[in-house]
């Protein structure tokens, strides 16, 4: 392999590494902002000491040259001199010719359909709660897939909170720290019917929507009531392959959700159904027929076009290839990634026996954070 070579380019305002086939270009500007001592950032926990402004506009290079597996470079006016790891220039290149197209996905996420099976990415309540490994191994499974399941473990009410203490907090709402799943007399929600519902994601009338959202099952003998995942990015995907347009219809406008049903409470945000971020990545899917207000953010001469869009997408949704189904037995549970995955449920009678769960809401932001702190232990 041909060694690793620095070279100063453009008066001092860029760096070239030139590693094997590839080549790297930083901006000035960039490596002193991003500087590594510890005069710019504190040790430990690694937040920047100065703001961009303490940073003389003009900042330039006056030398580069290898130390080992580091690069020492100089900046000028400031004659300070500044160590960077190579690996850690590699990691965070951006030079590179941008080819993605929207709806990209990150390198972390893989999408699924009705072939993955639940056991696949399935661990025990006991395990998980003893052995960080196997809560490490059980949290990249939601991560990756935006979906995951857990046996074996308690029936106790108020159980699945045991599994949010394992990574992260509760998201209190107008439902409580978490709501129960059965069928009510005069129900707020139609979830708490024994009705079917279509596969969907929860509380899009929400200004941040919850995350994530665990489903726990302490009771199960009715008849029906099986639950069942779609991966909403790869509906989004297949949809984007199939009709780009479509795609870029409900990635453009957004539509309306609403939620008034209990005193007091009036919830309605206005967001995509498929999100992408400013440079294309897939972040978001928002889908929940129940919850829709009047879609008003179309111009008139696009409304057909949409709707045309939104019949597809929840035909997409509703195929069965695209769903992965199972009953959950009392003591078992699965957690879902609500920006991503739609959760749905067959019908249920109650000749047999009573249905009971439980659900509550997280947010990603702590099992993300977990995860990366076990991997890096």
């Amino acid at each position: 392999m041909t060694a690793p070579s620095v070279s100063i380019e453009n008066n001092g305002a860029v760096l070239r590494l030139a590693a094997g086939d590839l080549n790297h270009r930083f901006h000035a500007i960039w490596l002193r902002d991003n500087a590594l001592d510890e005069a710019t950032r504190a040790a430990g926990n690694g937040q920047r000491l100065i703001t961009l402004g303490d940073i003389p506009a003009g900042t330039s290079l006056t030398d580069a040259t290898l130390a080992g597996d580091a690069i020492s470079v100089t900046f000028a006016p400031e004659s300070k001199t500044v160590e960077f790891p190579l690996n850690w220039l590699e990691a965070n290149s951006y030079d590179r010719q941008d080819r993605r197209t929207d709806g990209w996905l990150a390198a972390d996420i893989e999408t699924f359909d009705s072939n993955l099976s639940p056991d696949a990415v399935s661990a025990s309540f006991s395990d998980i709660s003893t052995d960080e490994a196997a809560l490490a191994n059980w949290l990249s499974h939601a991560a990756r897939f935006g979906f995951a399941r857990l046996t074996g473990g308690p029936t106790d009410s108020g159980a699945l909170l045991k599994i949010v203490d394992l990574f992260g907090y509760v998201r209190k709402t107008n439902y409580g720290k978490w709501f129960e799943v059965r069928t009510e007399i005069n129900p707020n929600n139609l979830a708490f019917t024994s009705l079917g519902l279509q596969a969907h994601t929860d509380n899009p009338y929400r200004d941040p929507t919850p995350t994530l959202q665990i489903l726990y099952c302490l009771e199960n003998a009715a008849e029906g009531g099986d639950s069942q995942v779609v991966d909403g990015f790869g509906a989004a995907e297949r949809l984007r392959d199939e009709d780009p347009d479509a795609f870029a219809c409900l990635a453009k406008h957004c539509a309306r959700f609403e939620y008034k049903g209990s005193n007091g409470v009036h919830l309605l945000a206005r967001r995509p159904m498929i999100e992408l971020a400013p440079d294309g990545e897939l972040i978001g899917v928002r889908f929940n027929n129940r919850s829709a207000a009047p879609i008003t953010d179309v111009p008139f001469d696009e409304m057909e076009a949409y709707y045309a869009a939104y019949r597809r997408f929840g035909e997409i949704i509703d195929d069965p290839s695209m769903t992965v189904s199972f009953k959950l037995e009392p003591g078992e549970s699965f957690i879902v990634d609500n920006t991503r995955v739609l959760h749905a449920r067959t019908g249920y009678g109650s000749a047999r026996g009573n249905r009971w769960l439980q659900g509550c809401y997280a947010d990603k932001d702590g099992l993300m954070s977990t995860l990366s702190a076990l991997r890096a232990a």
